[in-house]
């Protein structure tokens, strides 16, 4: 029978918070907790236990739904310092002996719970018949949280957007699709090729690969890096062959190129679901590194403008579920740079701060504060190399009402010829011209991203060609050196420049091709040093345009050559200092692969283009074409 979220019950849990000190845990393992549509989920409860008997006080619940298996570590569960993450069933002890049932899941199609998995698209109904079950329970005092990191942060949006009763808090850990069509999935128009190694790494754990080692030997067989340079894939020939529902979704977002009813679906799209989801209390955690840093911004402005429950943001320095480490890629930030320490004691402390506030003492409003929202500015660091081999970047921790930060303003950088970027206005018209050719796209040197190991990795790097990265062909040079790269920088900035917001760029463009892409990197460049006596041209965020999608997104058109257009590149937000002596700088291009497809130039239909035609792009500037890139800035900031 179903409990109601009545003052005895929370009165219950309180009290039964204060024995938790106590508490021991016992777990059942493998209950199987049925969907509306039959499909049984394996699910192990960890509950609070004296002398080995489980209580039957009242608790509340902790829900962790995940695709990549129940009792498998999760990556995201470590210490600052530590060499390994906790196990499930440590972490689950942590909040069992604080007064918590701790419930793992698996989601259906992955691990021991049956059904066919479809990627994103059945954790909402899922969750939320789990919710129900769970509140149900005689041990449960209504009020469940969730957590998890990734894709377990995918099932929490989804099922929030359906507002089950009893669900009253979320910690949604880098994910929960705003849109995955804008954000996470596609971008700009273009897909993110994470997707495809993401199935590839993935399609190894599925049931079928599981039960037939001809299936897995195959996958073990196939050199992912190998097909990623035989671009473009088609179905029935690419790595994915050998298990088709992975193969299938993954065309499937491939060939959906337009913004259709797809990509409106519980799962991948909350926008909608907004009024909704802000009835439950939720903190959006993600990094400046991380694919769903826009996901998370999108979704606490949606939410916090509902004014229903309490939503704060936090954004650290980091890639995708690295919280607790001070660096990304080959940058370090400082000790004050990892969640540990700094935001909370450690991980699991933060979200029981939460949890404790929530679930066990219950705001049902919003709660008026001035400290909303939690950014990592980076940059102010000295620059030099540390002892691991990272260039010391540095920042700090700062604390706003709201995002943008509510001081901040936009400030205009105008593109000028001879690659000069300035807050002034050019007079006289000009134009900058490349080739690109997509046989020989730019190659991806960091960025904002997750799942593109072993191919490509995220984080914050010098952006010059390595033996690490995918795709280089002349080691030691610099992506500015590339003739299909148009590098615009300010002068040596006088004093330091904040920024902390959205980043865009409005581009006047042209092609002899009928659709092409453009790329927009932001970076900071730091002079030389004794460390660095070339430099270090630092990649701060970065976006793509497919111009076939430049008027609209639903209705694609194709460009006539020679025409110019104006064009909008959404980068990622980002939030950093520029110090005095460095610059300001804009790289345009178009490809960054292999974060991104590559576009053909030939407007044939997504995936399925067989044609590579180089096209000759151009960026066009002056008093009728003002090309800028815009930064939200913060006023004097010491």
């Amino acid at each position: 029978m179903a409990r109601s979220d009545s003052s005895e019950s929370l009165l219950d849990a309180t009290a039964d918070a204060n024995l938790a000190a106590g508490f021991e845990m016992i777990v059942e393992s493998d209950v199987m907790i049925e969907t509306r549509d039959g499909v049984l989920l394996a699910t192990d409860i960890y509950r609070p236990a004296r002398n080995g008997v489980a209580l039957e006080q009242h608790f509340p619940a902790i829900l962790e739904r995940t695709a990549y298996g129940k009792t498998v570590t999760s990556r995201g569960e470590i210490d600052n310092g530590a060499t390994s993450p906790m196990s499930r069933a440590e972490v689950a002890r942590y909040f069992v002996e604080r007064g918590y049932v701790v419930v793992y899941q698996d989601c259906r199609g992955r691990g021991a719970s049956g059904g066919v998995f479809e990627k994103y698209l059945s954790e909402g109904e899922d969750g939320a018949d789990t919710v129900a079950w769970l509140r149900a329970q005689p041990w449960c005092n209504g009020r469940i949280g969730m957590m998890g990191l990734s894709y377990s942060a995918h099932t929490q949006v989804a099922t929030g957007c359906l507002a089950p009763e009893g669900l009253a808090a979320l910690v949604v850990d880098c994910g929960g699709f705003s849109s995955g069509y804008h954000s996470g999935m596609r971008q700009g128009g273009a897909l993110e090729l994470r997707q495809a190694t993401w199935a590839f790494t993935h399609s190894k754990a599925s049931p079928v690969a599981v039960a037939d080692p001809v299936v897995r030997a195959a996958l073990d067989a196939e050199d992912i890096g190998a097909w990623f340079k035989a671009l473009p894939w088609t179905p029935g020939h690419s790595p994915l062959k050998w298990v088709p529902e992975y193969e299938d979704y993954l065309f499937e977002q491939w060939s959906r190129g337009a913004f259709d009813d797809y990509w409106k679906k519980n799962g991948i799209y909350a926008r909608d679901s907004y009024p909704e989801l802000a009835g439950i209390a939720q903190i959006h955690l993600s990094g400046w590194y991380d694919t769903y840093v826009g996901t998370a911004v999108e979704n606490y402005l949606g939410v916090h403008a509902q004014n229903n429950a309490e939503t704060q943001l936090v954004i650290g320095p980091w890639t995708h579920g690295d919280r607790s480490r001070s660096y990304s890629g080959d940058v370090d930030f400082g000790d004050a740079a990892a969640l540990d320490g700094n935001l909370a004691q450690h991980w699991r402390d933060f979200r029981e701060q939460w949890f404790d506030r929530i679930l066990k003492s219950g705001p049902e409003t919003a709660t008026a504060s001035d400290a909303n929202v939690r950014l990592f500015v980076m940059g102010g660091g000295p620059g030099d190399r540390d002892a691991a081999g990272r260039m010391r970047h540095g920042g700090e921790w700062m604390t706003f009402a709201t995002w943008p930060p509510p001081a901040s303003v936009p400030i205009s950088f105008y593109l000028h010829d001879k690659g000069e970027l300035s807050a002034s206005e050019p007079a006289a018209p000009a134009t900058a011209s490349y080739i690109f050719d997509p046989l020989n796209p730019v190659p991806t040197i960091g960025g904002s991203f997750s799942s593109g190991a072993p191919i490509f990795h995220a984080g914050a790097f010098d952006q010059r060609e390595s033996e690490k990265v995918f795709g280089a062909s002349r080691i030691g040079m610099p992506l500015a050196a590339r003739s299909d790269v148009l590098v615009f920088e300010t002068e040596p900035l006088a004093q330091d420049v904040v920024i902390a917001g959205p980043v865009t760029v409005e581009l006047w463009i042209s092609s002899d091709c009928v659709d092409t892409d453009f790329t927009a990197k932001l970076i900071d460049e730091h002079g030389p040093s004794a460390d660095y006596p070339r430099g270090y041209a630092m990649n701060l965020t970065d976006g793509i345009l497919r111009c076939r999608y430049r008027d609209s997104w639903e209705k694609p058109t194709l460009m006539q050559p020679g025409e110019i257009y104006p064009i909008t590149i959404e980068l990622l937000p980002t939030a950093n200092r520029f110090k005095a002596g460095h610059r300001i700088r804009l790289d345009i291009s178009s490809s960054n692969f292999p974060k991104f497809d590559v576009n053909p130039n030939s407007g044939e239909p997504e995936s399925q283009a067989r044609l590579r035609r180089p096209a000759t792009n151009n960026v066009h500037m002056g008093a009728v074409h003002l090309s800028r890139l815009i930064l939200q800035v913060l006023p004097a900031v010491e």
